[in-house]
C-alpha cells in the first residue's frame, strides 16, 4: 500500500522555523516526484514546493522562494521541507503528495495521486 505521512507541524512565532517531513511507505520516494501543498479553510490548495526525480530539480512558489527548502533524505525514505522566516500567512494545513509515473514535478495538485493526511502549521505570536 502506498502511503505518505507528514510530521513536524506545530505552533511557531513569526520569524521562526519548522521542518516538515514526508515519510513514504510502500514505495521508494526517490522514484517519485514529491510535492508540498498547503490549504487554509475556505481557500484553494496551493502548491508550495516540489522535487523531481533524477536530477532532483525543484520548484518553489513565489511565497516560498528564499525561505523554504525542499530536499530528499533517501536513507529515511523521506522528503523534507525546511521552512524559515515564517509569516502568519504561512498558517495552513500542509500536505505532501507523490506520483510514481511522472519525472518532473508539478505545482498542480492534479498531477499527484498519493496524498498524506496533512500536518497543521500555525504561525502566531
Amino acid at each position: 500500500q502506498l502511503q505518505l505521512v507528514e510530521s513536524g507541524g506545530g505552533l511557531v512565532q513569526p520569524g521562526g522555523s519548522l521542518r516538515l517531513s514526508c515519510a513514504a511507505s510502500g514505495f521508494t520516494s526517490d522514484d517519485s516526484i514529491i510535492g508540498w501543498f498547503r490549504q487554509d479553510p475556505g481557500k484553494e490548495r496551493e502548491g508550495v514546493s516540489c522535487i523531481s526525480r533524477g536530477n532532483g530539480s525543484t520548484y518553489y512558489s513565489n511565497s516560498a522562494k528564499g525561505r523554504f527548502t525542499i530536499s530528499r533524505d533517501n536513507a529515511k525514505n523521506t522528503v523534507v521541507l525546511q521552512m524559515n522566516s515564517l509569516k502568519s500567512e504561512d498558517t495552513a494545513i500542509y500536505y505532501c503528495a507523490a506520483n510514481l509515473k511522472y519525472y518532473y514535478c508539478s505545482a498542480y495538485a492534479d498531477s499527484y495521486n498519493v496524498w498524506g493526511r496533512g500536518t497543521q502549521v500555525t504561525v502566531a505570536s
